[in-house]
């Protein structure tokens, strides 16, 4: 019964956090419309309201509910790898309007319409990759991983060359 729940709770805070990463560049390509003022300062409250009280606590609510699932359900395969660089992405995008929430509303800042359809393309695009995975369950062939991620310690002897390589 437990994992009903669980998986009840990760669909629903799923539902909240993608419709409101869909909603924020649509609230904030009005920003120029809102022109100064009380209508302005109205319009950020509730862009900071909605991203800081709604979306973010239903981002933790579905990437802990995720985690548990995983726990419980014991998925470890190869598409699952794959849906969480998904979910990595989501959450980078999450972090971006964050940052893009926080700058927008100084004066003369703009978001322009083309960044709005830029960004919900992009956070459509994410949003039914992680559909399609979760849904398809695609079989994954892993010789297409170079072989540096199928030995222990690899990534870490590559981190630290690319370090040597980097520095004077």
């Amino acid at each position: 019964m437990i994992l009903v729940w669980t998986k009840s709770l990760h669909i629903a805070a799923l539902v909240i956090w993608c419709g409101g990463l869909l909603l924020l560049p649509v609230l904030m390509n009005q920003r120029e419309a809102a022109g100064h003022g009380p209508p302005l300062h109205r319009l950020h409250a509730f862009t900071r309201f909605a991203y800081i009280v709604v979306i973010s606590p239903a981002a933790f609510l579905a990437i802990a509910s995720g985690t548990a699932l995983i726990l419980l359900r014991e998925v470890f395969t190869a598409w699952f790898a794959l849906k969480l660089l998904f979910v990595g992405v989501l959450t980078g995008l999450h972090v971006w309007t964050g940052l893009v929430i926080l700058s927008l509303f100084e004066d003369e800042k703009h978001f322009r319409a083309w960044r709005m359809v830029s960004a919900l393309v992009v956070l459509s695009l994410t949003l039914l990759a992680i559909l399609w995975l979760v849904l398809a369950k695609p079989t994954v062939d892993l010789a297409l991983v170079p072989d540096l991620f199928h030995r222990p310690g690899a990534l870490g002897e590559f981190g630290r060359g690319l370090i040597r390589r980097l520095t004077p």
